[in-house]
């Protein structure tokens, strides 16, 4: 079977128009979460994904209209904790972390048990994308994109300094509470294709990689956006073609470019 047949498939098609728009949010959401060294939020809150996930499922909701809410009031706290003086924020999210997951695995099993349905919260999987769920990611996907293109330039400002922001007159909390809302929307969003332990990855990865290329945050922001699709689509053509995890295939792509973009900033620092 030739790639472009794989195309053919509606799984296929719903995992990459998915994939993309949520490679492409995470990327752009990760820029100033990796600069404000927030970037350890995304890892929480995929955790916190996953044990609502499990409570939803074992209450017989909607995982992603139960999730959503549930994760975006997990953002507003662990924001609080990181901004907090009296607190260690890495300390509260991995507090935060690991209590989601483990209650996630105990609510787990005591109702289904570890099923395929599960693991694939936990690891991702192309199939697990309904049509439904590819509707509510195309709408949520694209709301992320139009509030991060018009909010650009005051999250830019808030990214780099934040007294000086607030000294202008500029409502820092609120565009740190937007972030937030924005990153916890396409945690939920990427959990059911990449899994609860990778998602973050999406966030983390595009953003590092862009910064060994590029210094400006408009060149870092779009070599983040270009490289995240482009390490999703690679991936998904390779899952499929050698019978891989989606979610872990799209990771080692993001770390190959990672790698290679870290070799050239070494060239380029030498020849300089």
């Amino acid at each position: 079977m030739s790639l472009l047949e794989m195309f053919s498939f509606p799984f296929i098609q719903r995992a990459l128009a998915v994939g993309v728009l949520v490679s492409l949010c995470a990327a752009l959401l990760g820029v100033p979460l990796v600069l404000k060294r927030y970037s350890m939020i995304g890892d929480g809150l995929s955790h916190v994904s996953f044990g609502a996930l499990a409570v939803a499922v074992a209450l017989g909701f909607t995982p992603l209209y139960f999730s959503i809410p549930v994760v975006v009031a997990a953002a507003f706290l662990l924001l609080r904790v990181a901004d907090s003086p009296h607190w260690n924020s890495d300390a509260a999210i991995a507090v935060v972390s690991a209590s989601s997951l483990a209650v996630g695995v105990l609510v787990i099993s005591r109702t289904s048990g570890m099923t395929a349905d599960v693991d694939n919260y936990m690891f991702g999987s192309v199939l697990a994308m309904s049509p439904a769920d590819v509707g509510l990611s195309v709408v949520l996907c694209a709301a992320v994109l139009v509030l991060f293109i018009r909010f650009y330039h005051r999250i830019f400002a808030v990214t780099f300094d934040e007294s000086f922001s607030r000294a202008t007159g500029l409502k820092v909390e609120r565009y740190n509470a937007l972030l937030a809302i924005l990153t916890a929307l396409t945690i939920v969003l990427g959990m059911r294709m990449m899994g609860a332990m990778l998602i973050s990855s999406l966030v983390i990865f595009p953003a590092l990689t862009a910064m060994r290329l590029f210094r400006s945050f408009r060149g870092v922001t779009l070599c983040a956006a270009v490289t995240s699709v482009l390490c999703f689509c690679l991936g998904l053509t390779v899952s499929f073609a050698c019978s891989t995890p989606v979610g872990a295939t799209v990771v080692a792509a993001n770390l190959a470019l990672f790698l290679a973009a870290c070799a050239l900033g070494t060239v380029r620092r030498r020849r300089g």
